[in-house]
């Protein structure tokens, strides 16, 4: 899922009739300074962020006037939220606030439901998740038909039943209706509205909005010019921007690649798995014997070698990793030879500039043991630390991650001492 922030989804609503506080984005202080002057009122100051918590963090600030809006972006702009860095604010105008409401369409994919699913709640605002437990009578919810879909009428149905007031259920209700027809024009996973806000003169407002966009219906949307169409709270960095590349030019199988420590990766194993659940487990067992992991990477799918050399070459260009670690069982339709030939092409480049370096290759399902000869064959010259195993190994993971541990503290041992030469 691709996540749009405030400002995008906010262009969104205003195209498509539904209010929201006058203000426009900026990612500099004198920007921020000469919207505050157009608004010409007191301001709120919003940081543009994937996090969540975003008002509990300090990302939200008030100004009176444009100087004070001015240094308040400036205590934002190039700061880090909950290890994001800060690099555009939103500069609303301020809006007295009389009630509360929240509302959301969410496209729920459990069997039982399998479509949007339109939730309001008639208070809204931060701990929203609260209102569900301590207050349901608040809280209305439909699923929807996705083919019939729904209208102002059915939304005000929906409305009135979580006891808003008989005035506010008409706006409330077409508010709804618009959401809706958002929701589907531009393919979303997820459209929240929270808050949603009745201003003291009976005004309705979208004051906040967050939005996700299925991540196989970006290529119909280059409107919202995403790098990388990864659920992820946080702007992609430049290793995932080459991973995305391999994906989107090549769609025979996976090649997912996410950095955990985003460039910090001293002291880390790079990680490759094929397939989640065992790749999961794995990496489980890596952190649960005293190893970190630089980042997630999966190949399944029964991707060509090819895209798989270019997977391995990506997980092994973080700086400073100790070890790389490949977890690969796939007993379904996918032949592990293609894997077997990307290994040894990719591993015998990597050797050259780095002697001794550890190699854990776990490669299991079809084509297993011609699979093995290949990798046998092709690294038997190589210097590497490695070591190789096949199905009997799969559910021996805390097996697995000792041997990683261990060849990890001989390459570190070796490092040390040849220092000390």
């Amino acid at each position: 899922m691709v996540r749009l922030y405030e400002f995008q989804g906010k262009q969104l609503l205003r195209e498509a009739g539904v209010r929201v506080p006058r203000g426009e984005v900026a990612s500099t202080k004198e920007e921020a300074k000469a919207i505050a002057e157009k608004i010409g009122g007191p301001v709120v100051i919003k940081a543009q962020t994937w996090a969540t918590g975003r008002s509990k963090a300090g990302g939200i600030k008030f100004a009176e006037n444009p100087d004070e809006a001015e240094a308040r972006s400036q205590e934002l702009l190039k700061t880090s939220l909950k290890g994001h860095t800060i690099e555009k604010v939103l500069v609303e105008e301020r809006i007295d606030i009389d009630m509360e409401f929240y509302a959301g369409v969410i496209a729920e994919s459990s069997y039982k439901v399998k479509g949007p699913i339109m939730i309001f709640s008639s208070k809204g605002g931060v701990d929203i998740e609260e209102v569900a437990r301590k207050s349901p009578e608040n809280l209305a919810r439909v699923t929807v038909d996705y083919l019939e879909g729904v209208d102002s009428s059915s939304m005000e149905s929906l409305v009135s039943k979580a006891l808003v007031p008989q005035s506010l259920v008409r706006p409330l209700g077409e508010l709804l209706n618009n959401l809706y027809r958002l929701f589907v024009k531009y393919e979303a996973r997820s459209w929240e509205l929270n808050p949603i806000i009745c201003s003291k003169n009976g005004e309705i407002y979208a004051a906040d909005c967050r939005v996700t966009i299925d991540d196989n219906a970006v290529f119909r949307h280059p409107e919202f010019a995403t790098d990388v169409p990864r659920d992820m709270e946080r702007p992609p960095t430049d290793l995932e921007k080459i991973a995305w590349k391999i994906e989107e030019g090549d769609y025979r199988g996976t090649g997912y690649f996410t950095e955990m420590t985003t460039g910090r990766s001293e002291g880390c194993i790079a990680f490759h798995g094929i397939g989640g659940g065992g790749a999961m487990l794995a990496a489980d067992a890596l952190i649960r014997n005293g190893l970190n992991i630089a980042n997630y990477a999966d190949t399944s799918g029964d991707p060509t070698a090819a895209k798989v050399y270019r997977v391995i070459k990506t997980v092994l260009a973080q700086p400073n990793v100790e070890g790389y670690i490949l977890m690969g069982s796939a007993l379904a339709s996918q032949e592990q030879w293609h894997h077997a030939h990307a290994l040894v092409k990719a591993l015998r480049e990597e050797a050259q500039e780095r002697p001794g370096f550890p190699v854990l290759i776990l490669l299991a399902g079809n084509k297993e043991s011609e699979s093995h000869e290949i990798i046998k064959e092709g690294l038997r010259d190589v210097q590497l630390r490695w070591e190789l195993y096949g199905r009997d190994y799969i559910y021996e993971t805390d097996f697995i991650a000792q041997r990683m541990k261990a060849l990890v503290e001989e390459y570190r041992a070796d490092k040390r001492r040849k220092a000390g030469d």
